[in-house]
């Protein structure tokens, strides 16, 4: 019998549909979260630490995720009652690094069969066959997949990285840019590069504005943090 393979959804592609159970309710994704940002994010299982120090830090963060046009949406192979045990769990018990009665009110998906997880490539054989690995996918409100991040299963995700990335994406949406090595709201960006020799010599000229050129195919602006919060979260 041949072994079926399991194609990952690649950046650039339409996120793959499915409807599922949650604790929030029935889903149809992303046909119910398309207008907005979503963070489709997988976890080994629950009760486990490094996934519990993890969902206390989404569940800190999700104001911070909704301001930002954003909706939050985990995974794992569990089933519900496996799911609302642990948030309960995580609610009336665990105090960690300052979080404690922390109300998980995003939907965490059943997918005990690993229909889903199989479908969006979280399953990776060599490190586990029955568990999630920790994949973020971020999805436009388009429903097109952005990026993708994969993590060990021993190793909690950064989450000042994960809001970085989503604030980066509107950015580049927003304003027709690139943005350059580890930035930041407020640090100059970069200008698309010149598509013609007589752009490059105008921008090297400096006859195209206010542009800091390093060589004709590299070209930066500022553009203030200001002037980028302002049109975050599709304001």
């Amino acid at each position: 019998m041949e072994e079926q393979i399991n194609v990952m959804p690649r950046i650039g592609e339409p996120a793959p549909a499915f409807e599922a159970s949650t604790t929030q309710g029935k889903i149809n994704f992303p046909a119910d979260f398309k207008g907005k940002w979503t963070i489709l994010f997988s976890h080994p299982s629950d009760f486990t630490p490094v996934c519990t120090s993890e969902f206390m830090t989404f569940g800190t963060m999700a104001q911070q995720f909704e301001d930002l046009g954003c909706r939050l949406l985990g995974l794992s192979v569990d089933g519900l009652s496996s799911h609302i045990a642990w948030l309960r769990t995580i609610k009336d018990k665990i105090e960690y690094r300052g979080m404690k009665h922390v109300d998980v009110e995003f939907p965490l998906i059943d997918d005990l069969t690993m229909k889903i997880a199989k479908l969006y490539g979280m399953i990776h054989p060599g490190a586990s066959s029955t568990a999630a690995v920790r994949a973020v996918f971020f999805i436009d409100p388009k429903g097109i997949i952005r990026t993708i991040l994969y993590y060990p299963m021993a190793l909690g995700r950064n989450f000042d990285e994960i809001k970085r990335i989503l604030i980066g994406l509107q950015t580049v949406d927003n304003f027709g840019v690139a943005l350059p090595a580890d930035w930041r709201p407020g640090n100059e960006v970069i200008v698309p590069t010149a598509s013609s020799m007589k752009m490059a010599a105008d921008r090297m000229a400096g006859k195209e504005g206010a542009m800091k050129c390093y060589d004709w195919f590299f070209c930066t602006k500022e553009l203030s943090r200001e002037e980028v919060e302002k049109k975050l979260g599709g304001k």
